[in-house]
């Protein structure tokens, strides 16, 4: 692919992006995902391979068919109560195709089939992009029509998800689709407090984002696609290889590291709501992605490469390593000293 290519693409990314959390009709909302998801189809399929081919048609059924459904929702509301805004999401057949429409674009349970088969047919960088960004519009409009949503439908959604993405994670050996039951199970947590204090919402997309964009570019890196060949890379690179534990355990939530501060602001405020029950059975399905995060945690920095491996013998590189690694790194362990202040931004 050309630089103008991408620079292209990249550009159309964050416009559909800013267009979609910029917008208040459901018009220029939904056009800003259909550019999103036209900018995104290049970057996926642009190693030719057939995997990638699959990944990007299936990313753009699943796509198309959630932007459909957007726009039933809007012209369905529209129709009974003659607001095309945002936030007057009002009728209820309305906001249940809505909810189904951005589940389905998230990736939440039940609609999750396509991510983890997407994610693993697209390059680590694309993989980012899916993971983060393209997650954002879909966050966004559900943080404005979260008043009119229905708590119980959100809250089951959330636990399925917890529990689906840990469960899911434990038997990959593929680091793609490991991100991608992690994604999932993140989605999850931020699901189910949406009803109830949509910034926390947002305070833990962002955090998510922070940690899963620092893991991505190591991986990208080291060129590390399974757990065979992340067990070579502490000979490779040994300080990158011990930054990825620490925000490995940060990204499923052990204090005192940055991704504690969300997880324990989510059950503070599930708490409140007199929602202790789910608040534990959440936590302890977090369990779940914990053994898998120290899965890759222990094969990136704790084992020996084994005699038998298929992986050529990996050596020290001189190479220097990207300065956004060190700033993501660093902020994804160590801000929850300041989670006071966080919280008080936020």
């Amino acid at each position: 692919m050309t630089p103008q290519a991408k620079l292209i693409f990249t550009t159309s990314l964050f416009l559909g992006t800013t267009i979609t959390i910029s917008s208040n009709h459901w018009i220029t909302a939904w056009a800003g995902l259909e550019i999103n998801t036209l900018a995104i189809l290049p970057l996926i399929s642009k190693s030719h391979h057939p995997r990638s081919i699959e990944a990007a048609t299936k990313y753009f059924l699943t796509q198309a068919t959630a932007s459909t459904l957007v726009l039933f929702a809007s012209m369905t509301n529209a129709w009974h109560t003659g607001q095309w805004d945002i936030t007057q999401l009002t009728h209820p057949t309305s906001c249940l195709i809505l909810t189904s429409a951005i589940a389905m674009k998230l990736g939440l349970v039940p609609f999750h089939f396509w991510f983890p088969e997407v994610l693993q047919g697209s390059p680590l960088a694309t993989g980012l992009l899916l993971s983060t960004i393209m997650k954002f519009p879909p966050v966004v409009l559900l943080v404005m029509t979260s008043p009119s949503l229905n708590p119980t439908l959100l809250t089951f959604m959330a636990i399925s998800s917890a529990a689906l993405g840990g469960w899911m994670g434990l038997n990959q050996t593929q680091t793609r689709k490991i991100m991608a039951f992690s994604s999932i199970s993140h989605l999850g947590w931020m699901t189910i407090i949406i009803s109830y204090d949509p910034k926390l919402t947002l305070l833990n997309f962002y955090l998510y984002t922070m940690m899963t964009a620092a893991v991505f570019l190591i991986l990208n890196t080291n060129n590390t696609l399974s757990l065979s060949t992340l067990m070579t890379t502490w000979a490779k690179n040994p300080t990158l290889s011990a930054m990825l534990l620490l925000t490995l355990l940060s990204l499923a939530g052990l204090p005192p590291l940055t991704g504690f501060l969300p997880k324990w602001l989510i059950i503070q405020e599930l708490t409140k709501q007199d929602m202790a029950i789910a608040a534990t059975v959440i936590s302890l399905l977090s369990l779940l992605g914990l053994f898998f995060y120290l899965r890759l945690a222990y094969c990136a920095t704790i084992t020996l490469p084994p005699h038998t491996t298929n992986h050529m013998k990996q050596w020290h590189t001189n190479k220097p390593v990207n300065t956004s690694i060190a700033i993501l790194t660093t902020m994804s362990t160590m801000l929850l000293p300041i989670s006071p202040m966080i919280s008080t931004i936020v």
